[in-house]
């Protein structure tokens, strides 16, 4: 292998989504641009997204899908690039992809497609990329950032970080983003692993065990915030994409609720069903609306059985509660293991949204999953990469 260049325009540290995206965009306004990957293999998180097939982007991604403590930052960085300027790039590959559910976008082979993409349009660019290559030190001066690295010393102009966070360590997670953050003066907010399974103490455990496997469609809401996807329960506790969606909003010690039935108001449909079938099994109900399983495992938990005409209302509101209202207290999350991202990351404060460059420190930009902006289930992070990217690859 070649030793590199010891000089560059630009030096982007991490090859994953966000830094692919800068390098070959900044590559083909003619800079000289190194990416440095300490990991032996470029873009892992690519590798493994959507079952292996890179559910790429979304068809509805917009700022209203994304958290940071400020909401407003990647309003301006949408606006630069986005769900179809990316569509645009992966059709020009000539990839096929298909339209999952909920403007899911996967590709129809594999998320090996996308990688080649990045990496032909940075052979195309003159884009230097370093594999299995560590950084031990970096310093400013007045010319730019100086990098140690196994490979040597390194000069650059710009330096990005594209580093990503702290979910899924078995790829090689760090928190070499936040270090260096903090070390040019970047403030960092509180960071947490998000769209991750929640996980429950051992009694609420035991009911799940039973109904390992089962999925519905349901509603669940902390707060104000709510989704509506499927749930999943699991040995482990619950989790599928609901779960995963709201373990974004999710605060330690709160409940969150769950709406088994979200269109049934319950009370009236069971009212109804005494009404007009009074003869009929409640499980025989029940299970009209729910797999049989589920409402089994309801009416055993409740001690409730026997014909609807033997049901006080009393009873039937309470049942009805349980389904449309079931109130569940987690007791924390699977953490970064399972964790698809980290929410929280460089506090944006301290970024400019035109440029992705730190406002008090020249020539330093930071892209991707290790800034302060974490979006929802469904494509959503891998636009962000893709537009916190491209607006970097344009700055620097």
């Amino acid at each position: 292998m070649q030793k590199p260049k010891s000089n560059y325009d630009v030096v982007i540290i991490g090859a994953g989504a966000a830094g692919l995206m800068c390098a070959h965009i900044a590559g083909k306004r003619g800079r000289r641009v190194l990416v440095i990957e300490h990991a032996k293999r470029p873009a892992e998180k690519i590798r493994i997204s959507g079952g292996g097939r890179c559910n790429f982007t979304n068809l509805h991604s917009n700022p209203s899908a994304f958290l940071s403590e400020n909401p407003h930052f990647c309003k301006s960085v949408f606006s630069r690039y986005t769900q179809h300027d990316f569509i645009e790039l992966v059709e020009s590959h000539g990839i096929d992809f298909h339209e999952k559910k909920l403007g899911q976008l996967f590709c129809n082979d594999s998320a090996k497609q996308i990688i080649q993409m990045f990496l032909d349009e940075c052979h195309n660019a003159a884009v230097d990329i370093r594999l299995n290559t560590s950084v031990s030190r970096i310093t400013h001066n007045e010319r730019g950032y100086n990098l140690d690295t196994s490979m040597g010393a390194i000069a650059a102009t710009s330096l990005v970080i594209a580093t990503g966070g702290l979910s899924i360590p078995k790829i090689g997670a760090t928190r070499f983003g936040y270090d260096i953050a903090k070390q040019f003066g970047l403030d960092v907010t509180d960071i947490r692993p998000a769209l991750v399974p929640l996980i429950f103490q051992a009694q609420f455990l035991e009911q799940c065990k039973s109904l390992a496997g089962l999925s519905v469609d349901a509603d669940i809401s902390f707060g104000k915030t709510c989704f509506r996807e499927g749930l999943l329960f699991t040995h482990r506790g619950l989790s599928g994409p609901s779960i995963l969606q709201i373990s974004s909003y999710w605060e330690e010690g709160r409940d969150i609720t769950i709406n088994l039935l979200p269109d049934h108001a319950c009370m009236d449909a069971l009212k109804q069903r005494k009404q007009d079938t009074p003869k009929q099994d409640l499980m025989t109900c029940l299970s009209d609306w729910l797999p049989r399983r589920l409402a089994g495992a309801i009416l055993s938990e409740m001690g409730y059985s026997g014909r609807l005409a033997d049901q006080s209302d009393k009873n039937l509101l309470k049942l009805s509660e349980r389904l449309n209202r079931w109130q569940v207290k987690p007791s924390g999350t699977e953490g970064y293991r399972t964790a698809e991202v980290t929410l929280g990351g460089v506090h944006l404060s301290g970024l400019s949204a035109k440029t992705m460059e730190a406002k008090d420190q020249p020539g330093l930009f930071f892209i991707g999953e290790v800034v302060d902006v974490t979006g929802h289930l469904g494509g959503y992070n891998f636009q962000w990469a893709w537009s916190s990217g491209f607006v970097a690859g344009e700055a620097v």
